[in-house]
């Protein structure tokens, strides 16, 4: 499956997360690396079965969809629409910007470049948790998105990662060369 569903405007706006700056708890990233997903076209996303858990991707775009990953971990995803889609992004790495000594005390004893490589790691380093569901991410203040980048960084992709459905699906994107992008580990599911 190369295209679950042709929906071409979660790639758009996951390629152009890369490099904006997310604005957590005292701290501040700037995305590295993301994975898209098709909502209710894609076999890999949390939309794909409306639950409970995935209703907030249902909500309008730019709000925070975060939730629990192997029962400890928090991820952080983008909302991105439209409502009847579901589409959300993940936000996989990011380098830390702002906040460097509120992160080192959430993720002690871990290389500044680490800090935020992961998507749990990025959400622990950002201090969120599930009371940041459904955040509003275009806001002046709280949980945020910075600005576009005033130039677009170099971008690769490739398949996402530890999916078992659309494992091969190219929908992983991150800055070229960046030392804060995760290893790639396909899953064995797959």
């Amino acid at each position: 499956m190369s295209d679950p569903g042709g929906t071409p405007e979660v790639v758009e706006r996951a390629r152009g997360l890369l490099g904006r700056v997310l604005h957590g708890h005292g701290a501040a990233v700037r995305i590295t690396e993301v994975e898209a997903y098709g909502g209710v076209l894609d076999p890999a996303s949390h939309a794909y079965t409306r639950t409970p858990r995935s209703e907030i991707m249902y909500a309008p775009a730019w709000r925070l969809y975060v939730y629990r990953s192997y029962g400890m971990h928090f991820c952080a995803n983008v909302v991105t629409g439209p409502t009847e889609t579901a589409s959300a992004v993940l936000v996989r790495a990011g380098e830390v910007v702002e906040g460097i000594e509120v992160a080192r005390s959430r993720r002690p004893g871990v290389k500044d470049v680490m800090l935020a490589r992961g998507p749990g790691n990025l959400a622990r380093a950002l201090g969120l948790s599930l009371d940041d569901l459904g955040a509003e991410l275009l806001t002046p203040e709280g949980v945020r998105l910075g600005d576009p980048p005033d130039t677009d960084p170099r971008i690769s992709c490739g398949p996402r990662v530890g999916v078992s459905k659309a494992a091969d699906v190219p929908w992983r994107f991150w800055v070229t060369g960046d030392p804060t992008v995760s290893a790639y580990r396909r899953s064995p599911r797959a």
